[in-house]
């Protein structure tokens, strides 16, 4: 019998605040497990710290609730170990691109087979609202009372400069839509990154739900996501609207499939038993 997005639903309760734009991150990503039909013993969801990081709590699955800005060496440390779980990473942007930020470029560019979903509300929450990676410039926050002066990360612009063969953009608001792109990240072979626009309703009063909803647009009719420059380019030259989708996607041999490689060349039965000698 086909599962439901209720198999996936843990015993524990979400601790957002009631609106925060993670709900619709769950939901979606209940959805896509359902779609998929995945066995909830056949996924490991790892995470590090702040709001979003406390999603693993809130499924059924496997689930690591991690060390700040550590999710991406946990979650391909769980892959190495068993390359037949279908690991889900996820984290906030603050966790992701500030104290995480030097795992995210080497995670992308070794290809593991996993997926990162960024729940990007351009703010620290869980520590009460100083301003983050991506907050916009000018932002005031309490760390930040002058206005931010620190350029904003753009955090498909460094996944697609760091070698990521997913990339894709979401809205935790269209949570049937985000469904579709997590279910396609997920089954993709490699390392894919979904940034989710996923507001903070408590400590966030600029980048709203509406906010968002005003300049949120579908990738332009006919686009093709198979050319990194072109998403590039159509990324850069955003001004008053955020595609969302996938914007790139290619094949490209994963960690494991060089770690088959390496066990021919060296002997060894296993990529674990290898990785383990290596030690």
């Amino acid at each position: 019998m086909a599962r439901n997005p209720q198999d996936y639903k843990g015993a524990l309760k979400p601790t957002w605040c009631p609106g925060c734009g993670d709900f619709g991150v769950l939901t979606a990503l209940f959805q896509a497990f359902a779609r998929l039909d995945l066995d909830p013993n056949n996924i490991a969801i790892v995470s590090g710290i702040g709001c979003s990081s406390r999603l693993p709590g809130f499924a059924s699955t496997y689930g690591i609730h991690g060390l700040h800005g550590r999710a991406l060496p946990l979650g391909q440390g769980v892959k190495l170990a068993n390359p037949n779980l279908e690991v889900i990473v996820t984290g906030g942007d603050g966790d992701a691109f500030a104290i995480g930020g030097g795992h995210f470029p080497h995670a992308a560019r070794r290809n593991v087979d996993l997926t990162y979903v960024v729940m990007d509300n351009r703010i620290y929450g869980l520590t009460k609202g100083q301003v983050a990676p991506t907050s916009s410039l000018d932002f005031r926050t309490v760390s930040s009372p002058y206005g931010n002066f620190e350029a904003p990360v753009k955090p498909v612009v460094w996944a697609l400069a760091s070698g990521a063969t997913f990339v894709a953009r979401g809205f935790s608001a269209k949570a049937g839509e985000l469904a579709e792109i997590l279910m396609k990240a997920i089954v993709h072979k490699g390392f894919a990154f979904v940034d989710v626009l996923s507001p903070c309703i408590t400590f966030n009063r600029v980048d709203t739900f509406k906010y968002f909803q005003e300049r949120v647009a579908p990738l332009p009719e006919g686009y093709q996501p198979n050319d990194r420059i072109h998403a590039l380019q159509l990324i850069e030259q955003e001004e008053d609207h955020l595609h969302l989708g996938i914007l790139y996607q290619e094949d490209r041999p994963t960690y494991h499939d060089w770690l088959k490689k390496l066990e021919v060349v060296a002997g060894r039965s296993t990529p674990q038993e290898l990785v383990l000698r290596q030690r």
